[in-house]
């Protein structure tokens, strides 16, 4: 050992030489600097074992660049323009040498040369700058004698004063002693080692009771028995780093809680796949754990020399451990209390509200979190739109299905549950979403369609995703949102094709307008002429086949022989509920048989409205009819004038007054009538059906279509006047009905009279 000393030192003088006969400041330098006897060498030789007894650590990270250029920028700074050129030429051949003889470390070169530089503003006040400092640069430090420093050099123990770098002894071993006695008064003040405290605390954070640190119920945490003589520091420490474990209890107890729970389907997927986040991040936890446990076996230097450096674990070192994991293990509680009793989307939205941070930490943390627990969340939306399948046996999806019959099933099969939206899913999304879902449900129950599955292939592939499971998750509202988009625009257009095309929609609409809202007029003129004989009859006497049977004649006899057959097999006639003193005429209507799936618009709830605005057109028509026979009967032609010859003039007068008033009567009342009926059936029955075919041009989807036809339907019934706000029109209208047919009955019998006087 003392050998390879020898060695080194005697490499350091010759490197020393080598230097101070390259003096930059003296061409030729002087015999004396090189003796090694001289002043001169001395000195450098012992600021040469300083540079390299001292350890020079660096604290910035190793860039040969970045250091050049804080060297350049230094000379620059100073003035030195053509110095810091030099330099910038010197550094790019030193940096651009490479292969044998070049060196490979050449930051370690450069930050060298930068801290010795550096080291020429201690030494400016130095008496004799030695030649050494000029090869370098640098003034002399004053240093110790050379034997001092050769001995130090090997024990590399170092003193600072005023700047400037001493090695010398401790003779006396003041340190050791000062060290030895601060270790019995630690003995003295703790009852229980730090290493044991550690332990404890290690298990503490582990839900285990331990030595010293256990739970109590009282405080609601882990506390230091008070029977434990410590410093109040190391108890309050200690009850600080314990707040993890107190934390972990609350996190783990929920999981056991909730995975006992799982199988009473109390649950849900979402809140199982929150139980396996928040059981992901404790694997970590476990992991720094078991590292932390390794570094507890190792014991606590005390204040030395080496106490700042060791793989040891002190409580001032675990506070240090834990800052990181306290911050994820005291989100996981809050978001555990806050989960607590709810489940599904409410559960994934309330997460969502806590991961608006801005604490990057905390946010990139509550996204990782998300992410699984949203994720059977994001199947159930993906199957849902794409596949129309509703999976959701816990409850937890924010549509909602219940069993009902094929008509019903678009307008009361399904409904958004808003308990259960997340608020990272829009309403407008989430209507989107029910409808999509709800288009396939009713294309392959309603219409036994199944070319919905090619729309939403073709959907999946506009939007760049893809049919399989796991396509989608969180943080992907916008890719989401387009795959609903495109799924729900081809689903619609399909949809709606199939009801245009395979289901003839807006044929049988058209239908409906001409039998049972009275369009086709030759059609209904020959009914009623044919069933107006038997609706005179009483009601209970009244056959709804020989009804029936009239009904085909009707249609045979009109142009409505020449209609699909689809369509003239769906009228039928129906007797409405009758009382004793009811005629024919009050409990006679038409009805159409709207199928699946055109039953989804034509409820029934539709057609009674539909049966509604029948009667009183039927009633409009009944009255116009019962003035056009009456008519027949009371035209002037009909009536010879000698008839009245043989009355007495006062009779006569009388008669003829009477002929007289009936004809200009019958004539308001036609007036009447046949502006009603004009002002029913082109003002509102054609203009609505209009606005109706435009607006089923433009629909979008089944809902569209939907609000299409209750506007139409709307918009009759009130224009009609049989709204609720013309209730007392619609009364008053019925009663000159009344009198309108009383007046064909009084006028009858009158004519029947003349006739039969003319006949005598």
């Amino acid at each position: 050992m003392e050998e390879d000393q020898q060695t080194i030192l005697d490499l350091v003088k010759e490197l020393v030489n080598r230097l101070l006969s390259q003096n930059p400041q003296s061409p030729k330098p002087p015999i004396s600097n090189t003796n090694p006897n001289s002043p001169d060498f001395q000195n450098s030789l012992r600021y040469a074992i300083r540079i390299l007894s001292s350890r020079l650590t660096p604290s910035i990270a190793p860039d040969a660049a970045a250091i050049s250029e804080s060297i350049k920028r230094g000379l620059a700074t100073q003035g030195k323009s053509s110095q810091a050129l030099t330099f910038s030429e010197l550094y790019n051949k030193f940096a651009s040498k490479t292969g044998s003889g070049s060196i490979n470390n050449k930051w370690a070169v450069l930050y060298l040369l930068k801290i010795i530089s550096e080291d020429k503003k201690i030494a400016q006040n130095a008496p004799n700058p030695s030649p050494l400092l000029s090869n370098l640069g640098l003034n002399e430090l004053d240093l110790s004698s050379e034997s001092r420093v050769s001995h130090n050099f090997k024990r590399g123990e170092k003193d600072y004063d005023n700047g400037v770098l001493f090695v010398s002894k401790d003779p006396e071993n003041l340190r050791k002693i000062a060290f030895r006695e601060f270790v019995n008064l630690i003995k003295e003040e703790n009852e229980v080692s730090e290493e044991v405290l550690v332990r404890d605390v290690l298990y503490a954070c582990q839900g285990i009771d331990g030595k010293y640190v256990k739970f109590d119920a009282n405080v609601d945490g882990y506390v230091l028995l008070d029977s434990i003589k410590v410093p109040r520091g190391t108890r309050v420490m200690v009850r600080k780093l314990c707040e993890l474990g107190w934390l972990f209890r609350k996190v783990k107890g929920y999981i056991s809680e909730s995975m006992d729970r799982f199988t009473a389907e109390d649950v849900g997927t979402v809140g199982q796949a929150f139980c396996a986040a928040l059981q992901n991040e404790l694997l970590d936890y476990y992991k720094l754990l078991a590292v932390l446990e390794a570094q507890a076996m190792n014991p606590i230097p005390l204040v030395s020399e080496t106490a700042s450096s060791g793989n040891y674990l002190s409580l001032r070192r675990l506070l240090v451990w834990f800052a990181e994991p306290i911050v994820k293990m005291r989100l996981m509680a809050v978001l555990v209390d806050k989960c607590r009793v709810l489940r599904g989307g409410a559960m994934a939205g309330a997460i969502h509200l806590h991961a608006q941070h801005g604490d990057p930490l905390v946010n990139e943390f509550m996204r990782s979190l998300l992410r699984c627990v949203c994720s059977p969340l994001f199947e159930m939306v993906r199957s849902w739109v794409l596949e129309g399948q509703l999976e959701d046996i816990f409850a937890e999806f924010f549509v909602v299905g219940q069993p009902v019959k094929a008509e019903a099933l678009w307008r009361e099969g399904y409904r958004l549950h808003a308990g259960m939206l997340p608020s990272f899913i829009s309403q407008p999304l989430a209507q989107r979403i029910l409808r999509t879902g709800k288009s396939i449900n009713f294309l392959r129950v309603c219409c036994d369609d199944r070319g919905w599955a090619d729309a939403t292939t073709e959907a999946a592939a506009a939007a760049g995703t893809t049919t399989r499971r796991g396509s989608l998750g969180y943080g992907e509202t916008d890719a989401l949102e387009t795959l609903v988009v495109e799924a729900a625009k081809r689903i619609d257009k399909h949809l709606l094709d199939v009801m245009y095309t395979r289901y003839k929609f807006k044929e049988h609409c058209l239908a409906i307008k001409r039998y049972l809202l009275l369009g086709q007029g030759d059609f209904v003129q020959y009914l009623m002429d044919i069933v107006g004989q038997e609706l005179s009859e009483p009601a209970n006497t009244i056959s709804s086949f020989q009804l029936a049977g009239l009904l085909e004649s009707a249609i045979r006899s009109s142009n409505a022989q020449y209609d699909d057959c689809d369509i003239l097999d769906r009228l039928r006639v129906k007797m409405m509920p009758h009382g004793t003193g009811d005629r024919g005429w009050d409990v006679f209507s038409l009805e159409y048989d709207a199928r699946v799936p055109l039953d989804t618009v034509f409820t029934e709830s539709v057609m009674a409205r539909y049966l509604r605005i029948f009667n009183f057109l039927w009633k409009l028509r009944r009255v116009e009819h019962a003035l056009i026979g009456a008519w027949k009967t009371m035209k002037p032609n009909c009536i010879t004038s000698h008839s009245f010859t043989k009355l007495q003039h006062a009779v006569k007068l009388h008669l003829l007054s009477t002929l007289r008033r009936c004809q200009v009567l019958w004539n308001q009342m036609n007036h009447f009538v046949t502006n009603l009926q004009y002002y029913i059936m082109f003002e509102v029955l054609e203009v609505s059906w209009s606005n109706f075919s435009n607006e089923m041009e433009v629909a979008r989807d089944l809902d569209d279509l939907l609000a299409a036809h209750d506007k139409y339907l709307h918009s009759i019934v009130e224009k009609s006047l049989l709204g609720e706000r013309s209730q007392s029109l619609y009364k008053s209208l019925f009663v000159l009905f009344d009198l309108i047919l009383r007046f064909r009955s009084h006028a009858d019998r009158l004519y029947e009279g003349i006739y039969e006087l003319q006949t005598r």
